[in-house]
């Protein structure tokens, strides 16, 4: 069976965990993190094994790299001659922002597999989106393992590595704009009169039911959209005072806003 490490089992390398953990059995998963009691604690949780970073640089035939992209240097530094001594055809995921697929090659300093992930929070809850781009020694049948490896975490989509800071702005920083609305939306029926925890239900309800109808009838929102709003109705008079406030315009500029501030991150 293959080995699966993680390197760094923070929020999101953690939540990864959890999804592999649903696919394979934990004693194929091998967890290190600078902070022991958080490896300890998913290993206990998931009944996976803690591991040194050497022996899961050594071992593992998948390696998630979960550090932050300033600590990346630092990780290839300890791990990368012995990734240089291996035989095998090991693969690195690298789901740091902003650091391209040669830049892990570069710093692993060897001819390595390497697929470049864009995970999101929601992958915690098994409806992520998790955005991907092997390089050209990742096989078919790695590629088809890593897939259903992270297939209980949510959606996959492979896509050209120079697309991936462009979609990582929507899917990974839109959660943050999605809990912005929906407090919004909250606060708006509070004034209403409506108690907080009704409201809140019912906005994270609202969003829920609104995004799988969007998904599952294929229909452009526009036309969604027009399908709630009758005639001098309650709806479009709601829509109209959004617009007011440049409602659109605002989600336009928060994901080129992310989008911008990702490619000043990279120089």
């Amino acid at each position: 069976m293959k080995k699966i490490g993680f390197i760094g089992c923070g929020n999101m390398g953690g939540a990864l965990v959890s999804a592999a953990a649903k696919v394979v059995s934990g004693e194929d998963i091998y967890l290190c993190d600078t902070f022991a009691e958080k490896a300890e604690e998913l290993a206990k949780k998931y009944g996976a094994n803690v591991a040194e970073l050497e022996n899961v640089a050594r071992n593992c035939d998948y390696i998630f790299l979960g550090v932050k992209p300033q600590g990346f240097e630092t990780l290839f530094a300890a791990i990368s001659s012995v990734l240089k001594s291996r035989k095998d055809n090991f693969v690195l995921i690298s789901m740091a922002a902003g650091v391209s697929i040669s830049a892990v090659e570069k710093m692993a300093d060897c001819n390595c597999s390497v697929i470049r992930i864009m995970p999101n929070t929601p992958v915690s809850v098994g409806e992520g989106m998790i955005l991907y781009s092997p390089n050209n020694s990742v096989s078919e049948e790695q590629l088809s393992f890593f897939e259903n490896l992270l297939s209980m975490a949510g959606k996959l989509d492979m896509l050209p590595e120079d697309k991936i800071d462009a979609a990582s702005a929507l899917s990974g920083c839109g959660p943050a704009f999605v809990y912005m609305f929906a407090e919004a939306l909250s606060d708006g029926a509070v004034e209403c009169g409506l108690p907080r925890d009704k409201a809140m239900l019912y906005a994270a309800q609202t969003l829920l039911g609104a995004a799988k109808l969007l998904e599952e009838s294929g229909k452009h929102p526009g036309v969604l959209k027009d399908a709630v709003c009758s005639p001098g109705g309650t709806t479009i008079a709601g829509v109209h005072a959004l617009e007011d406030g440049a409602f659109r315009a605002s989600a336009i500029n928060a994901v080129k806003k992310a989008y911008e501030r990702t490619l000043e991150l990279k120089k």
